[in-house]
């Protein structure tokens, strides 16, 4: 992230939904968790979509192909086509494509998502380090991933192969708790390469990195986008790297805590508890350090080891939010360039968060 570090969620009068031609939306934690629509997602994206705001899916998840991905939304309610669902397989597909020889053999590990991405991009999917590959590439594949795959990964590696993965989330959102993601497959290859002189790295294609934001941009056309996320360390680091306002929500993996200790590349511009703040303007944080910051009937200051928040009147009847807006802004000043270490156990308690 480059120039001054944001120090506090920015304000909108004008309704998300409008201000921004297309919404760059993360889909596990975003739109769905697991194979249920998330709360007010259907109704706020139809009612964002009806207002003129383009919609496209971008997931960081390689294992389906964007017809599956399209077809799962249509199912819980949120009507889409396979052209608006932009998939880290697809990134990363590209970027390979870019490096090899047209019509390469490419060892892949992952799901459908990932051999249907290669195989638009005309690269031959083979299944061993022994069938020559040109290049190794991981993606996320799910419960079903063979053991005996990483095994291959890790020998093509070893071999010096270029290696390539479409992401490398650690963890993934799911029906009964945080699951592996692919970035814990990622690195049982890592461990089993470390006995070389130089350990390789993968070259990763998905969010934050540029290459998902290049290839977000080539599919949709997006000329004034908004991301919107539930990771600090993908979807809006993706969008400081990539110089676009961001949207979280708090619907996902991310926090109270987490983020009022975001660091400068992890900070949103805006900060809603769910879609439904596509479809309304953004209140503004004023006020300054020495005299806190405030938001709605909300103001936060840094007080001590402390961030302490105060309400308007006794009734505390104020959106919890606008005490989240206020505290980040609090938080965000005190931390400059680093991370808030300060204490907002109590303020979050009293805000529900």
């Amino acid at each position: 992230m480059q120039g001054t570090p944001r120090t506090r969620p920015d304000g909108s009068d004008r309704v998300l939904g409008e201000r921004y031609d297309t919404a760059l939306l993360d889909l596990d934690g975003v739109v769905y968790v697991g194979g249920e629509a998330v709360a007010h997602a259907p109704s706020s994206l139809a009612a964002a979509r009806d207002g003129g705001m383009r919609l496209a899916y971008v997931t960081n998840n390689a294992a389906r192909t964007p017809r599956t991905v399209a077809e799962h939304l249509t199912r819980i309610g949120v009507p889409a086509a396979d052209e608006d669902v932009i998939t880290s397989a697809q990134a990363v597909s590209r970027l390979i494509a870019e490096q090899v020889a047209p019509g390469a053999p490419v060892l892949a590990i992952g799901g459908e998502g990932l051999r249907a991405a290669l195989a638009e991009q005309g690269l031959r999917v083979v299944e061993s380090a022994d069938d020559g590959p040109a290049a190794v590439v991981q993606g996320f594949g799910g419960p079903a991933l063979p053991w005996g795959s990483l095994q291959e990964a890790a020998v093509a590696v070893g071999r010096g192969v270029p290696w390539f993965a479409s992401n490398t989330d650690l963890t993934i959102p799911g029906e009964r708790g945080i699951l592996p993601g692919n970035g814990a497959a990622v690195e049982v290859v890592r461990i089993a390469t470390r006995w070389m002189p130089e350990p390789p790295e993968p070259r990763v294609a998905g969010k934050p990195l540029p290459p998902m934001h290049r290839e977000t941009i080539l599919r949709t056309g997006a000329r004034h986008p908004l991301v919107v996320g539930d990771r600090l360390d993908t979807d809006i680091e993706g969008a400081c790297a990539g110089g676009v306002d961001s949207l979280l929500v708090l619907t996902g993996v991310t926090d109270g805590a987490q983020l009022l200790a975001a660091r400068p590349d992890h900070r949103p511009t805006y900060v809603s508890r769910d879609l439904r703040g596509l479809l309304a303007p953004a209140p503004p944080v004023t006020g300054e350090a020495a005299a806190g910051f405030t938001c709605g009937g909300w103001t936060a200051s840094a007080q001590g080891p402390e961030l302490r928040l105060a309400a308007a009147d006794e009734a505390e009847s104020g959106d919890p939010l606008d005490g989240l807006r206020a505290l980040c802004a609090a938080a965000w000043t005190a931390a400059g360039d680093g991370v808030c270490t300060l204490d907002a156990a109590k303020s979050l308690a009293r805000l529900g968060l």
